[in-house]
């Protein structure tokens, strides 16, 4: 059972309070005081011994939040400096703020010992999402064996409703990092479903009324690229200035719009490239800004993968060459002209979102050898991406949501539209739920640049649960069918569809310490699928984990264990339907090995290690598969500003069979005498990834980092057979050399200093190679790869970035 809810008064204020870490106004001797703590890990339920005083204030325009944290002495007060919304090894103080008092969706305000701030958003889609960002402001200061928290929150950082008195969900959290303890002013049982709905009440906030929220981030950008790849009859260094700006606007107490007019993303993180050997697409993490922020309404039911808007253009990969043309320019990146997003919960607790962006045509320019005559090609059509989404929080942790995403293109291709309902109904004791979805997906039209009609129309999802979601043993079983025609690919992301899944999962945790150990977990789960069409077993599987932290050195450990009989993958001939052709995978087991050591140490580390064995395949005389993967993270502080981060990943695939080349249609490019045949191969695949990072933090509000990947993967063959549609493989003759080796090599530096709430300047240099050699030219050696990608040319882009905050309602204060 959750525990009791504790109350707060918040008292008014006519006096300004001065943000400085200090609590010296007399009014804050004044307020009530949350205090007595309870401890959530590792000992969940022990009041805390280092008592913790929380009073909070308010006025017409602010929350604040005076916090002290009282300690036995000053060295056990931790303060590593880190960026914004990066935890380190530091204690925390934490705000949480339900505004609408629905136990579901919250606000978190968080603020370290050398002044760092974190913010992030709570939904059931999006889990803790810190991602999002609010202006707001808080000082810090240390006062002999105390450390004191004081935060500014304004009101047009957070929504609520117009209502004369305000009920809010509230709790405050303190991190003591010195015990990796951490402890709620109300208390969070970990063995109970949910965190919102286990904050406390926040009472007496009268007569606020929600604020103008309105903001103009307009911006300012250059950049000096150069790339020695270009054709050489084109520039090879370029220059580009940009503007544009990002609007916010408080539609009424409950929505807000978010606007970015003409965004530059060419400082983003870059992404980490991979060779691709598999059916499927590889997805990318999203690293910019506007798409990870207040985005936790979009996110329901998985529907949307926001890399879809500004991706590569649809055509870049297929441009019409006539005789003696090469192409000379062909942009990668779709330009993205606007995107909007309208979001909100009334008091009700009724969640609207609308998303809409636009991305602009996109050209390549085909020049003719002879007569230099530059003509374009059309590769991306002008397009219109759209979301919708209606969200009903309901009692008892529960919701009802409808979402639907839509694609228009212009011109004569295809759209695309998906609609689905979600539902989640938990009992009132929060013990018990059942979930599920019904998603339907339309495409119509043609495939770009043809006059052939899409293969796939209209398709569904549908997924059912029910389960046991508090306590220490958990349980749920699940049901999920896509049909062969569901594909919600132009705005979200699947990797397979065609399916008929169920899963029975089952957990057991241990949340008290008890001998040596802090907590432990087991985890069970029983998995099997089928092709939906035609209806043909494709896997069956058991999996087990467990991971248990031990007491006084925080040393974590634990495994992944999984078996499989025998699998039929469908996806990997890339046939079309489906059922058609099958790869027989032997029956196989596998086991990964972890162990993470205790963070709060100068030296820390994670190390992995696994291994998966196949059973010998009587089909052809060929050896045993074999994967075999090790990972190894380890961190070095060298004191609260300077960070050194290294991480390796080395996998290598024995004997695997893959796809080669092959297909059934005339109009696919074989290799004769193999043509309307299926061709795989028995490769080694090895692949390691290397990643240097160093971070040095000057203050609470300037930074800079340096992030240096190498990643490379060699294939090498050693023989190939053809494949009939039951699975059988027969030795095949196939003499081109199909080995290769795939590098790529990035740097990312990047200077950031916020100089003003909101307000950023940035000074990014970044750095890419790649490499592919095929047949001779690829080598296993990974010194030689390391040294020939350094020695290949690579594209180099320096820019300077300037960002400002400029709020109506400072302007309004100052007039």
């Amino acid at each position: 059972m959750p525990a009791p809810k504790r109350q707060l008064q918040a008292l008014r204020i006519r006096e300004a309070i001065k943000l400085d870490g200090v609590l010296d106004e007399a009014v804050w001797q004044q307020a009530p005081i949350a205090t007595d703590f309870i401890q959530q890990r590792p000992n969940p339920g022990v009041p805390e011994k280092n008592k913790t005083e929380v009073r909070v204030l308010y006025d017409d325009a602010a929350l604040y939040v005076g916090a002290i944290m009282h300690d036995s002495s000053p060295d056990s007060i931790l303060r590593e400096i880190t960026q914004r919304d990066q935890f380190g090894n530091t204690d925390i103080f934490s705000v949480f703020l339900d505004t609408y008092h629905d136990q579901l969706n919250g606000y978190n305000f968080t603020v370290t010992t050398s002044g760092v701030q974190l913010d992030g958003r709570y939904s059931p889609a999006g889990g803790e999402d810190f991602n999002w960002n609010a202006v707001w402001d808080a000082r810090t200061s240390q006062r002999g064996t105390d450390w004191i928290a004081e935060m500014r929150i304004p009101y047009s950082a957070i929504r609520f409703s117009n209502a004369p008195e305000q009920l809010w969900g509230l709790n405050f959290a303190r991190q003591r990092k010195r015990d990796n303890a951490q402890f709620f002013w109300n208390e969070v049982k970990p063995a109970v479903n949910g965190f919102v709905n286990q904050w406390g009440d926040l009472r007496g906030v009268r007569d606020i009324k929600p604020p103008l929220r309105l903001s103009l981030t307009p911006y300012i950008s250059a950049y000096v690229n150069h790339n020695p790849l270009n054709a050489a009859d084109t520039r090879r260094t370029t220059t580009s200035f940009n503007g544009g700006a990002d609007i916010k606007w408080g539609i009424n107490e409950s929505f807000t719009l978010d606007a970015t007019l003409v965004p530059d993303f060419g400082q983003v993180q870059s992404d980490n490239q991979v060779l691709n050997l598999s059916p499927f697409e590889v997805q990318f993490n999203e690293n910019r800004q506007f798409f990870t922020e207040g985005t936790e309404l979009f996110n329901k039911g998985n529907l949307f993968y926001s890399r879809r808007v500004g991706a590569t253009p649809v055509g870049f990969y297929n441009v019409g060459l006539g005789a003696k043309e090469k192409v000379v320019r062909n942009p990668a990146e779709t330009r993205l002209l606007n995107a909007t997003k309208v979001s909100g919960r009334t008091s009700k607790g009724l969640g609207v979102g609308l998303f809409n962006a636009v991305s602009s045509e996109m050209y390549a320019t085909v020049r003719h050898e002879e007569t230099g005559a530059d003509r374009r090609v059309l590769t991306q059509p002008l397009s219109n991406y759209s979301i919708f989404v209606l969200d009903q929080s309901l009692k008892n942790n529960s919701y009802v949501s409808l979402i639907n995403t839509n694609v228009t293109r212009a011109g004569s291709t295809y759209d695309a539209n998906v609609t689905g309902g979600l539902f989640r109904f938990a009992n009132k004791k929060n013990a018990y739920a059942v979930d599920g979805s019904l998603i339907y997906s339309r495409r119509r039209g043609t495939a770009f640049g043809t006059e052939k009609s899409i293969d796939d129309r209209d398709g569904y999802k549908y997924t059912l649960g029910v389960g046991k979601i508090s306590g220490n043993f958990t349980w749920s079983v699940n049901h999920r069918i896509e049909s062969a025609t569901y594909n919600p690919n132009d705005l979200g992301i699947l990797f397979g569809n065609n399916n008929i899944t169920q899963t029975v999962d089952l957990a057991y945790r241990k949340y008290k310490p008890f001998w040596k150990v802090n907590n432990m977990a087991f985890f069970w789960e029983i998995g099997h699928s089928l092709l939906y069409q035609p209806t043909r077993y494709q896997n069956f599987y058991v999996y087990h984990g467990f991971n248990t932290t031990f007491t006084k050195s925080f040393l974590q450990v634990g495994y992944d264990f999984d078996t499989n009989p025998t699998s039929y993958d469908f996806y990997e001939p890339r046939v079309v339907p489906l059922g058609r052709y099958v790869v027989r995978v032997p029956g196989n087991t596998g086991i990964v090995l972890f162990l993470n050591s205790d963070t709060r140490k100068k030296l820390s580390y994670g190390i992995n290690a696994g291994n998966r064995t196949y059973a010998l395949d009587g089909r052809l005389p060929r050896p045993r598969r074999f994967n075999y993967s090790f990972g190894f993270y380890p961190r070095y502080r060298v004191n609260d500003h300077l960070t050194f981060r290294y991480s390796l990943d080395w996998s290598l695939a024995q004997n695997q069979i893959g796809y080669v080349n092959g297909g059934l249609s005339d109009d696919e490019p074989l290799d004769q005498p193999f043509k309307g045949q299926i061709v795989l191969g028995r490769r080694d695949v090895a692949t390691v990834a290397n990643v240097v990072s160093v971070a040095y933090t000057f203050n609470n509000r300037m930074s800079f980092t340096l992030r240096t990947r190498h990643y490379t993967s060699n294939v090498r063959y050693a023989d190939f057979s053809t494949l009939a549609p039951n699975g059988d493989e027969q030795l095949a003759d196939y003499r081109r050399n199909r080995d290769n080796t795939y590098n790529a090599f990035n740097v990312d530096a990047v200077y950031a200093w916020w100089f003003a709430p909101g307000s950023q300047v940035s000074v990014v240099w970044k750095n890419a190679g790649y490499t592919s050699l095929l047949a001779e030219e690829a080598t296993p050696q990974f010194f030689n790869n390391f040294n020939n990608t350094i020695n290949t040319p690579h594209n180099n882009s320096l820019s300077v970035k300037v960002l400002y905050y400029l709020d109506y309602l400072t302007f309004k204060r100052q007039k």
